[in-house]
């Protein structure tokens, strides 16, 4: 052994006391490889049996709740209809576990995925009331009214009277906008428009929102500027309006109308994230954070400003202050025991990654994000499989390498 691997050998009992730091917060994956790493420095610096014994009894103790929490985790995807990933979190428990009633709860699970996937089985549903439509369906009569019904509760009380009282046109064309077919909605919103010609009506804003969906610009600008002459404390309109003025470039435009809309407008969140929006879009990266942060120092902590803030950061390339920044919304979500959203996770254990944090601690968030989010198994896996490699792990590499690829497959 070389002098400076000597003075800079790793000390197992200090990596054992974080592997049980990690193993009582319940944090099995990290423990886990704290255990292995502890056991890989003990055979390097001693040969003290009763050390080992120890390491290896907490070692099988981590990699057991780490196998139940593969397994709940495979049953979970599998009930969503995600066979080829439920397999990889079965087939790592089956990997991780000695405990014959696991092995055997875990081969019943892929017994079960590998009978509903044979010749690729259909399961009929009955259809009831509460069936939802398939695609080439339409919505008609009652259903139609639930709809837009619904839609329309969320809107404030005088719009959602407004919205009422438009009639069956505006109805037809405000479903099929919510629905993405911008053309009936254009069609039919413009009927409504014709049925409700007053100046201070709010179907132009609809109308205008079908007509940017359309890349029908001048048409929804000029829709817009007039709504707003109406209604000037109509944020919305502001909103499709800055929209359309980034389409065409016109960010010069979209700083006036935001510097000229009502005061008590400009301190609500929505106008915050919209000038800072409309800053970025213009390349004044540095403006919007100031933006960003200034409000966020004089009103507190919010989440949405704060994603805003993050992602601007990643734009200037800031990338350690953005990563620290969604640790932080992490962080705030635990405290009140709010679910984090998968794409925070994916942001701070991509940025962490491309700064060449290859830690147990992200190999784990990939293995929770590949669970969050199996579309994107596959890329989740691969990253988990470079970490290894970059342990010098190449048998956990290739596993991994081997999961992507039965995740990839699996979504064609």
């Amino acid at each position: 052994m070389g002098l400076f691997k000597r003075f800079f050998s790793q000390d197992p009992e200090k990596i054992e006391q974080k592997g049980d730091a990690f193993l009582k917060a319940s944090d099995w994956g990290r423990a886990k490889l704290e255990f292995e790493k502890a056991l890989d420095a003990l055979e390097k610096t001693s040969s003290d049996d009763a050390s080992e014994t120890r390491l290896r009894d907490k070692l099988v103790q981590a990699k057991g709740a780490l196998a139940h929490e593969h397994r709940h985790a495979g049953e979970d995807l599998m009930e969503a209809g995600y066979y080829d990933e439920a397999r990889v979190f079965l087939q790592l428990a089956l990997d991780l576990t000695r405990d014959p009633a696991l092995i055997t709860s875990v081969e019943k699970l892929m017994h079960d995925i590998a009978r509903l996937t044979a010749g690729d089985i259909q399961m009929a549903v009955p259809r009831s009331d509460l069936t939802p439509l398939a695609d080439d369906e339409t919505y008609t009569g009652d259903q139609d009214d639930e709809t837009f019904m619904a839609l329309c509760s969320a809107l404030p009380e005088e719009v959602q009277e407004a919205y009422l009282s438009y009639g069956g046109s505006f109805k037809t064309g405000y479903l099929a906008l919510n629905r993405g077919d911008f053309d009936l909605a254009a069609e039919a919103l413009s009927y409504a428009l014709e049925e409700n010609p007053a100046p201070d009506s709010i179907i132009p804003l609809e109308l205008a929102t079908a007509y940017l969906n359309l890349g029908k610009l001048d048409e929804a600008r000029r829709l817009l500027e007039a709504l707003l002459q109406h209604h000037p404390d109509a944020l919305p309109g502001y909103q499709v309006l800055c929209e359309v003025y980034w389409e065409i470039g016109a960010f010069d435009q979209a700083e006036t109308l935001l510097a000229d809309c009502p005061d008590d407008l400009k301190n609500s969140l929505a106008y915050v994230l919209l000038r800072g929006k409309t800053l970025s879009k213009a390349g004044r990266h540095p403006e919007a954070v100031s933006l960003y942060q200034d409000f966020l120092e004089a009103y507190g902590w919010n989440e949405p400003l704060a994603m805003a803030l993050a992602g601007t950061l990643e734009t200037l390339g800031d990338l350690e202050s953005a990563r620290d920044l969604y640790a932080e919304i992490m962080a705030q979500c635990r405290s009140c025991h709010a679910r984090i959203d998968p794409v925070i996770k994916r942001k701070f254990a991509d940025i962490s990654f491309d700064l060449g944090q290859h830690s147990s601690a992200i190999m784990e968030m990939y293995l929770s994000l590949a669970q969050d989010d199996p579309e994107n198994a596959p890329l989740y896996f691969q990253k988990i499989s470079r970490i290894y490699a970059s342990m010098g792990n190449e048998e956990e590499a290739r596993r991994f390498r081997v999961f992507a690829q039965q995740a990839e497959n699996g979504k064609g």
